[in-house]
């Protein structure tokens, strides 16, 4: 160990002599009037070698070298003046000795021009002309050049996109050591850009561009631990290499070293380094990272809620061409997050973030024109769109397009592809679509029934916090399907469905106050949980409504706003509202009594498979209520809503075989 240490200690000690004998060579050159040793003197100064840093030193001998016509010190002498280095920042004269030196052949100097174009600096910016001095730069064999050109390239910048032009520049940079050029190269074979996709060859040329320091390549490899490419996935490592990018200053190293901590990935999950980091990032311009501060303004992740500035951040990220960012502009566009609601925008962002191929705008756009949100509505369209977000793993998209098959929403009804799709939602852990396999096995929709199975998904949703899945899993424990009754539980499922938002669950908390499911009956809280299903335009709690209106439940009595109530639910195709709506023109309920009309409603309501609806219909053909009378069909339909278990259809069949049975013994 001692010999190791004095070893080190030596070659230290020789390192250190012999940069000093360079500097002393150099300097000797340089005040000889050598511009090659004035530009090497500057290098010394600069970074300290062989004596100790001076970067205004640094500079003076720059310029010594560039007035005497060396391309090499032209070109150092534009850094200095670009990135300060012992003088004040001038991006004329940046771009003014760049193009000295790319003028006198520098492949240096003429990579540092293609900059200057690109970025219109002391300039005006010309993406043409920047490629052709990358160009010029790169077939002098200058490796930066070599992997500028390769982002040329990649990025159609002054030039066509070409994935094999962009790979083989990334190539010759990467061999000639440049270690950005490793790390885009890394990206071609991880990608499959311009080569055949290597996982393997792509996590060997992302540890190369780390042996250089590359805090790019630091990200990358921090990638391939996280995620297992090219390598054994390990998150303790991915954290390391995310770490040491970030403390790099790389803002996409910061990003992903926020997420590791949001998320607890390699590291104790720790909210407020995680919200920290998000904000070194956006300082360095990271739209990923300007993308994820804004959700944590908006989901109060180590910091206080603000959805002002999550709106904020979502737009600066946007704009910086994110599709997560513009995802998120999207919903705050749509649900009215720190902004003013504003469909049509809320629909153009979603429309900008496909053009990323973001799975959840891909979603969400699918949405707009399934429910006519900021465009016209198209369920073919949104069949597409869901289509699309599904098949890029999206479990929301999965779930929608397991909706689309389940009720022709845009496509041909198919149970079977309904079943399946929500089964992927499932396997992607969407609680959504748990509750919609749930549903499936309920029913028996593309699969055999299994009302314990259906219980289970219900469950697994409703404990994910889904309101749906709540109010699916309250109507199993009121109605034992799959499990016990317990009328208790499933007040307490509709509870927190009803706080949740969902109509559904408020309108059956509703019922629960009204008729003393597992509550103490309270008719006031009926009708304000009917009230606001009815806000949230639920036809259940519609109907509901009108019937507190029409009884004077936990409000006045008031026929005319009852009548009106099941004329909505009865509109919006609900058929216990549209049998009670024939109720109300059959007896004259805050109508003028139309016997037609009531015909025409119970019939609606029949068809729509509702036993109430069916019963009426019996008693209207029976009794020549709105049609003309007719026993066969009166029969029909007694027996139908008596098949569907409903008592009245019972009575009324029982009564009709009776009369039956007496007129056919008084004839014979």
């Amino acid at each position: 160990m001692e010999n190791m240490q004095y070893n080190e200690i030596n070659e230290i000690q020789a390192k250190k002599e012999g940069d000093e004998k360079e500097f002393q060579l150099h300097l000797k050159s340089a005040e000889g009037g050598n511009s090659d040793g004035q530009n090497s003197l500057g290098y010394c100064y600069e970074y300290g070698i062989g004596t100790i840093k001076d970067n205004k030193k640094a500079f003076q001998w720059y310029l010594k070298s560039a007035e005497g016509g060396n391309g090499y010190g032209q070109y150092n002498l534009g850094r200095c003046y670009e990135y300060e280095i012992g003088t004040i920042k001038n991006e004329e004269k940046v771009f003014q000795w760049n193009l000295k030196s790319a003028e006198d052949g520098n492949s240096y100097g003429q990579d540092g021009l293609g900059y200057c174009y690109e970025k219109g600096i002391g300039t005006t910016k010309d993406n043409e002309k920047a490629f052709q001095w990358y160009l010029k730069s790169a077939e002098g064999g200058n490796s930066t050049g070599q992997y500028n050109l390769g982002r040329c390239y990649a990025n159609g910048i002054g030039t066509t996109k070409d994935d094999e032009k962009e790979f083989q520049w990334n190539l010759k940079s990467a061999l000639g050591g440049n270690s950005s050029g490793q790390n885009n190269l890394g990206y071609c074979y991880r990608n499959g850009i311009g080569t055949t996709k290597d996982e393997g060859k792509a996590f060997l040329w992302y540890l190369k561009s780390v042996e250089m320091g590359n805090s790019y390549g630091q990200n990358s490899l921090g990638y391939c631990y996280e995620n297992g490419i090219g390598t054994t996935k390990d998150e303790e490592k991915a954290f390391q290499w995310y770490l040491k990018s970030a403390e790099g200053g790389n803002s996409y190293g910061q990003y992903n070293l926020g997420y590791c901590y949001e998320k607890g990935i390699g590291t104790t999950k720790d909210e407020e380094r995680s919200f920290q980091w998000y904000l070194k990032s956006v300082e360095g311009g990271s739209s990923e990272g300007q993308n994820n501060l804004g959700y944590c303004y908006e989901k109060e992740i180590g910091t206080t809620r603000n959805e002002e500035k999550a709106f904020q951040w979502y737009l600066k990220s946007a704009e910086g061409g994110n599709s997560y960012g513009q995802y998120n502009l999207g919903r705050c566009y749509e649900c009215e997050i720190g902004t003013i609601k504003n469909e049509e925008k809320a629909f153009e962002w979603y429309l900008k973030s496909v053009e990323g191929r973001n799975s959840c705008g891909q979603n969400s756009l699918g949405y707009c024109y399934e429910k006519e949100i900021g465009t016209t509505k198209d369920e073919e369209k949104a069949f597409q769109w869901y289509l699309k977000s599904a098949e890029g793993g999206n479990s929301y998209g999965q779930y929608n397009l397991g909706r689309c098959y389940e009720y022709g929403i845009g496509t041909i009804k198919n149970e079977e592809k309904a079943f399946e799709w929500y089964l992927k939602s499932v396997e992607g852990g969407n609680s959504y679509g748990q509750n919609g396999l749930g549903y499936c096995y309920e029913k028996g929709i593309g699969t055999t029934k299994y009302k314990e199975k259906a219980f289970k998904c219900y469950l697994q949703s409703a404990e994910g916090g889904n309101s749906c899945g709540q109010n699916s899993l309250g109507i199993c424990y009121e109605n034992g399907v799959g499990t016990t009754k317990n009328k208790e539980k499933a007040f307490q499922c509709y509870l927190k469905s009803a706080e949740g938002g969902n109509s559904y669950g408020q309108y059956n908390l509703g019922r629960c106050y009204e008729y003393e499911i597992g509550t103490i009956k309270n008719k006031e809280k009926a009708f304000e949980w009917y009230l606001k299903s009815v806000e949230g335009g639920n036809s259940y709690g519609q109907n509901g409504l009108g019937y507190c209106y029409e009884k004077g439940i936990g409000t006045t009595k008031d026929k005319e706003k009852a009548f009106q109530c099941y004329l909505q639910s009865a509109e919006g195709g609900n058929s216990y509202g549209q049998n009670s709506l024939g109720i109300c023109y059959e007896k004259g309920i805050g109508t003028t009594k139309d016997k037609e009309k009531a015909f025409q409603w119970y019939l609606k309501s029949a068809e729509g498979g509702n036993s109430y609806g069916q019963n009426n219909l019996g008693h209207c053909y029976k009794n020549g209520i709105g049609t003309k009378k007719n026993k066969k069909k009166a029969f029909q339909w007694y027996l139908k809503s008596a098949e569907s278990g409903n008592s009245y259809g019972h009575f009324r069949l029982a009564s009709l075989v009776k009369a039956i049975m007496q007129f056919i013994l008084r004839v014979f």
